[in-house]
């Protein structure tokens, strides 16, 4: 029978093209890469629905890093060094991460990733983003595995803090965003927390 040496053949060689297209790169990005529908309004009011694949913005400068956390950036936001602006900073827009929740409606989501991990998803390398302010009007948003040097301003619900510093204070302009806030155990925050509308 001549299938069964085709078929093996055939196997190795995706083996082979599978074991060249992999990177060997210890430090990573986080990783992402879903499919997704995102819903925008146009400049007309209306709600325009488009396809689309939600990546991470990967990002080593101050010019891409606020592009990325504008409300036309991405859901995941991750840093390859630290990053220092002047600029008051904002991280805008409502993003879908690309899963689905248990009675199966879009997960909504936004990080700063300030990290880098290896292939077993272990932080490699934690970055620092320093900026005299940072308002945080997406929701369901974290910043993560790094530091944010600077006074943060909370205007959105279930805030996260996720083995994250914030050198500076931490305002919410809202009740909802301080009595949703979270922030773990490897987190903290050296200066105030306070409501300050």
């Amino acid at each position: 029978m001549k299938i069964k040496p085709i078929l093996l053949a055939l196997a190795i060689v995706s083996t082979l093209f599978a074991g060249c297209g992999q990177r060997n790169n210890q430090n990573t990005a986080p990783k992402t890469g879903t499919e997704t529908k995102t819903e925008t309004k146009t400049e007309n009011g209306k709600n325009e629905i488009t396809d689309g694949t939600t990546t991470a913005s990967i990002v080593d400068n101050e010019a891409a890093f606020e592009k990325a956390i504008s409300k036309t950036g991405t859901w995941i936001i991750a840093t390859l060094n630290d990053i220092t602006t002047n600029k008051e900073l904002s991280l805008d827009g409502e993003f879908k991460n690309g899963k689905k929740d248990k009675e199966g409606k879009d997960v909504i989501q936004r990080k700063i990733a300030l990290y880098t991990q290896d292939e077993n998803r272990n932080v490699t390398a934690r970055f620092t983003l320093t900026a005299p302010k940072l308002t945080i009007n997406s929701p369901e948003a974290s910043i993560q595995h790094g530091t944010f040097k600077g006074d943060l301003y909370v205007s959105s619900k279930n805030f996260k803090l996720v083995d994250a510093t914030v050198d500076g204070n931490v305002y919410f302009t809202n009740e909802e965003a301080k009595s949703t806030f979270q922030i773990d155990n490897k987190s903290k925050i050296t200066g105030k927390q306070e409501l300050k509308k």
